[in-house]
């Protein structure tokens, strides 16, 4: 669940009973700014608008969630040209200005727009309306669970044909080796991953790549690992090459790679940096004492030893960063890059 005290709210209002509940809603949750229309009386405490299409384009982008105190029917008409996929677009909440009723409009379930219409309708004392099917049937609904656990969907289609199959009642094969996603899963919806077939659908949990019928949704839990090693002045465009070679030869996905770890001489290079950025994962680096802590790596190098010190970096740097004394892959290496994977350990 969403803790949307830590989020970005913008809210928008068109009347003076509108602005009393607005006000409300940011004594309760600090990270809240308001948007009023400029026919109301000036004040200090929200941004006024002349037009409400043209401001919340403006913005549409800069917050987490919006909640419209005014009709439905306005609300639709005017995010309807900003949306773009339920599982990016911001969160969409509207509610009546008497503070009756909290509607879940958008990304209710990736974007959290169900939580905050409880949120908001406990701050107002109003009832929230909620219609995803998952949670009108009560069954799981897979995007809220690997959105919780910050699992990767990498085939948003196959979403709906996995939530279809629950509102229904029936079983789906589920491959889940680190049983990250079966724990949240009655039982009786899941069976043996050896039934995957083309008719139906089911859940792939894994870093491994595997042909799989269109209908297997398919997630990628970030538990991956990459030690660098490089040259200096290489390009982003050099080191990402041989990190896709790498995946796609043993048959891994990139979408499960949780960060990148190299050593503190290769802080400021430039390629290495928008590799991270490109990859959108965290990047960090050791010194060398901290790398000379991992004793023993497949492969040492003298001649990485002579020049800055230590007698690995790529695989010691992955070691080091999951704890692992063993590697996924090993060193890998093209004529200016090094690269070693190795796997976070989760307790079972």
């Amino acid at each position: 669940m969403i803790d949307w005290a830590d989020k970005k709210l913008a809210v928008w209002v068109l009347t003076p009973h509108g602005m009393v509940l607005a006000g409300r809603v940011k004594q309760a949750l600090p990270h809240t700014e308001l948007f009023a229309s400029q026919k109301l009386a000036p004040g200090e405490s929200y941004t006024g608008f002349s037009t409400l299409a043209k401001a919340l384009a403006q913005v549409w982008d800069r917050y987490d969630a919006h909640y419209f105190i005014m009709a439905t029917g306005i609300v639709v008409r005017t995010i309807a040209p900003l949306l773009q996929d339920k599982t990016k677009d911001p969160a969409v909440v509207c509610g009546d200005e008497a503070g009756h009723f909290v509607i879940s409009l958008v990304s209710g379930h990736i974007g959290g727009a169900n939580d905050l219409a409880v949120k908001l309708s406990a701050i107002l004392g109003a009832t929230p309306v909620i219609t995803t099917a998952t949670d009108v049937n009560q069954v799981p609904a897979i995007d809220v669970i690997a959105r919780d656990l910050d699992i990767y969907i990498e085939n948003k289609a196959a979403i709906k044909h996995v939530s279809m199959a629950f509102i229904k009642g029936e079983p789906l094969p589920v491959h889940d080796p680190f049983q990250l996603v079966s724990p949240h899963l009655p039982s009786e919806l899941m069976k043996d991953p050896s039934l995957f077939s083309s008719e139906k659908s089911g859940i792939w949990v894994d870093y491994a790549v595997r042909d799989l019928p269109e209908k297997v949704l398919v997630l990628r839990p970030k538990m991956l690992v990459a030690g660098m090693g490089c040259r200096k002045g290489v390009t982003r465009r050099e080191l990402e090459d041989h990190l896709q070679q790498v995946f796609h030869a043993q048959g891994v996905s990139v979408n499960s790679l949780s960060k990148i770890v190299s050593v503190d001489l290769k802080a400021d290079e430039p390629g290495l940096l928008a590799l991270a950025r490109t990859l959108n994962v965290p990047i960090e680096f050791y010194t060398r004492d901290e790398l000379d802590q991992v004793k023993r790596v497949p492969n040492p190098s003298s001649l990485v030893n002579k020049h800055i010190g230590v007698k690995s970096v790529c695989e010691a740097a992955a070691m080091l960063a999951t704890g692992r004394t063993n590697l996924l892959i090993p060193k890998t290496a093209s004529r200016k890059v090094t690269l070693a994977l190795a796997v976070i350990s989760f307790k079972l």
